[in-house]
């Protein structure tokens, strides 16, 4: 009676052990389940940069392996990157989409411009825009404040009516270009310049602080637009499209593990227009290493933990 008593005993603890043993098992492999490889793009320009390795940072903080392919190239090079599978994602701009890879006609409504690129690229290619941030990186023009204050310049309307009694820095096709200075006398009138000067990229701006010309173009997001003496004027008329920039991923990633967009759209959050001129002032003004910059707005927004 003992033995069978001790033989039951034993079995029922065996029993007992193994069952614990599958129910541990299963649990521990369901919540310590390997996330997906995430292999993450960029342009070859500091915004891309900083924002591909903000959205990298992010998804290691989450516990996702990450493989950076950053500095890629142009728009069609990181698009064909992405069609093909060699990179998961990267940033990318909703009016490029919509005119560089759709080729669609140029749309000033924001929420239109997004939905269509939306609905286009999951059908064409099977990708998909996450939520947008409020970042717009466009065309606009910028005056300095002593012309803004001078003229009451805050427009662009208002730049196209005082034209005539201000001179003008351009860079390289920009009088020629539909999206430029022939394009903008068309919508807006106007924009008839006592003077066109061109000059470089770089110095646009500098000629414009050193009064050797009161307006130029620029982008939205320019760190040099976090000094205080320029200022971008409202394109009231809405001439350019918008460019508000947003993580495009391929939908098989998505479909494999759909909590990767949480932790790029609580980044994509964080940014905007002010936010974005300032990282890009830290790397392009003040020289720093764009992987620091992103890893320090990380760390003070609370999205990924200091180490």
């Amino acid at each position: 009676m003992k033995k069978f008593s001790l033989a039951v005993m034993s079995v029922t603890v065996i029993v007992s052990m193994l069952l614990s043993a599958c129910s541990g098992g299963g649990a521990g492999k369901e919540e310590g389940a390997a996330k997906p490889k995430v292999t993450i793009g960029s342009k070859n320009f500091t915004e891309s940069l900083i924002l591909g390795e903000m959205y990298s940072l992010a998804l290691e903080n989450a516990g996702y392996k990450v493989e950076r392919k950053l500095n890629l190239g142009g728009t069609l090079v990181a698009h064909e990157a992405l069609k093909n599978g060699d990179i998961d994602m990267y940033p990318e701009y909703t009016g490029t989409g919509l005119i560089n890879v759709l080729q669609e006609s140029p749309k000033s409504d924001a929420k239109e411009v997004y939905d269509i690129v939306a609905k286009n690229y999951k059908e064409k290619f099977n990708l998909v825009w996450l939520d947008p941030t409020n970042a717009n990186d466009s065309q606009g023009l910028v005056v300095s404040k002593k012309v803004a204050d001078q003229y009451g310049i805050h427009t662009v309307s208002k730049l196209a009516e005082m034209a005539p009694k201000l001179r003008m820095a351009v860079v390289p096709e920009f009088e020629e270009r539909e999206d430029g200075l022939k394009g903008l006398k068309k919508f807006y009138g106007g924009f008839e310049f006592s003077s066109v000067k061109l000059y470089d990229y770089g110095v646009k701006y500098r000629v414009v602080q050193n009064d050797e010309a009161d307006a130029t173009v620029g982008f939205t997001t320019d760190g040099d637009l976090t000094n205080k003496d320029l200022v971008l004027l409202e394109d009231d008329k809405k001439f350019w499209p918008p460019y508000f920039v947003c993580p495009v991923i391929r939908g098989d990633v998505l479909d494999k593990d759909p909590e990767i967009a949480k932790v790029l759209n609580a980044v994509s959050a964080k940014l905007s227009n002010e936010v974005v001129q300032g990282l890009n002032a830290e790397v392009d003004i003040n020289k720093r290493e764009y992987a620091e910059v992103a890893k320090e707005f990380l760390e003070k927004a609370g999205l990924v933990s200091k180490k």
